[in-house]
C-alpha cells in the first residue's frame, strides 16, 4: 500500500509520516490507498483516454490542470485540487510533470512517459546507464529473442535502472518473469536514441535483439 502523503508548509507535499527536511508531521492531505486509485486514474487519463476522461492534451502531452482536476471530480467526489496536486508532486517513480506556469502561462501537467496517444516529447539530456534493464513474462521471451523489445501498444519501450525495477515490473505480467539486460552504451554508439523518462524510466523506440541478454540471477 503507498503511503499517505502530507504537506509540510515549508517543504511542500511529501510522502510518509514525516517531512523528509524538516521532520514535522505537516497536515494530512490523502491516504494511501486513495492515493493508488487517484494515481491509476491520473495516469490513464494522461496516458491512454484523455478524451474518454473530458481533457484535452496538446502535442507534447500538455493538459490545463484545472482541466484535470474538473476530469477527476467527474470520476470521484472526494479529490480535490490540493489532493491532484500532492498526487502528482509525490509520484515515487516520476510519473508526471508539472509546469506551474508564470504570468498568462497555464498551469498545466502531463506523463512523463507510457502515453498510447499521439504525443511528442522533448528528449531528456540525461546521461544513460551502460546497461539497462526489461522485465517480461515467460510467454514473451521466444519473440523476444526473435525480434528484439517493441513497444507494442506504447509509444515507446520501456527500460529500468535495475534489475530489482525490472523484476517488478514483469510481476505485473508473470508470478515468475523474466529480465533482460540491455546494452545501451553499444545502442548509443550504433546511434539509437534511449532517453531518461521520469525518476528512473528510460525509453527508445526499439532496442534489436543483438543487444539483449537474458539474465538468470
Amino acid at each position: 500500500m503507498p503511503a499517505d502523503v502530507r504537506t509540510c508548509p515549508d517543504h511542500g507535499f511529501f510522502e510518509g509520516e514525516t517531512c523528509p527536511r524538516c521532520n514535522r508531521t505537516g497536515e494530512h492531505v490523502v491516504d494511501g490507498g486513495r492515493r493508488r486509485q487517484l494515481s491509476k486514474f491520473v495516469s490513464g487519463a494522461l496516458r491512454h483516454f484523455p478524451d474518454d476522461a473530458g481533457i484535452e492534451l496538446d502535442g507534447a502531452g500538455w493538459a490545463p490542470l484545472p482541466a484535470l482536476v474538473d476530469a477527476v471530480g467527474s470520476k470521484y467526489s472526494w479529490p480535490d485540487r490540493e489532493i491532484v496536486a500532492g498526487v502528482l508532486a509525490t509520484d515515487p517513480k516520476g510519473r508526471f510533470e508539472r509546469d506551474p506556469g508564470f504570468g498568462t502561462a497555464p498551469d498545466r501537467v502531463r506523463a512523463a512517459y507510457g502515453h498510447s496517444v499521439d504525443v511528442t516529447i522533448e528528449d531528456d539530456d540525461s546521461p544513460v546507464p551502460a546497461t539497462l534493464y526489461h522485465g517480461t513474462a515467460r510467454r514473451n521471451v521466444d519473440a523476444i529473442l526473435d525480434a528484439g523489445l517493441k513497444p507494442m501498444s506504447r509509444q515507446r519501450v520501456h527500460l529500468s535502472e535495475s534489475v530489482e525495477t525490472a523484476r517488478d515490473v514483469g510481476y505485473r505480467h508473470d508470478d515468475e518473469p523474466v529480465v533482460f539486460g540491455v546494452d545501451a552504451a553499444a545502442m548509443e554508439r550504433d546511434g539509437h536514441d534511449i532517453a531518461k523518462r521520469g525518476a528512473a524510466t528510460y525509453t527508445t523506440d526499439h532496442v534489436p535483439p543483438a543487444y539483449l541478454s537474458r539474465r538468470d540471477d
